[in-house]
């Protein structure tokens, strides 16, 4: 149901675990980071422009509302928990992470 971790499922929806890089040169999925999904984003670290990001840039690739996504911890820092609802956890995976 998940590859090393990086999706969860809970009561409220789907559990992503990303490390997410600011200041990429473009917002990109590198893959597996440890038990975390690796997110490059061309944003920087400041004044929550990356959490903002993050949040577009995730619903853009899942293409879902971008009120289905809400960061649940990690606002400072590159370890971050963002819930999904209206998806399954292979739903997202595929997207996320196509074979």
């Amino acid at each position: 149901m998940n590859d090393a971790g990086w999706l969860q499922t809970s009561h409220a929806g789907v559990l992503l675990n990303l490390h997410v890089q600011p200041g990429a040169k473009r917002s990109e999925i590198v893959g597996l980071h440890g038990s975390a999904l690796k997110i490059r984003l061309a944003a920087p670290p400041v004044d929550g422009k990356a959490n903002a990001c993050l949040v577009n840039y995730l619903a853009e690739q899942l293409e879902l509302p971008k009120s289905s996504i809400s960061l649940v911890s990690g606002l400072s820092s590159r370890s971050k928990r963002v819930a999904v609802a209206l998806l399954t956890a292979e739903q997202i995976r595929k997207r996320l992470l196509p074979d």
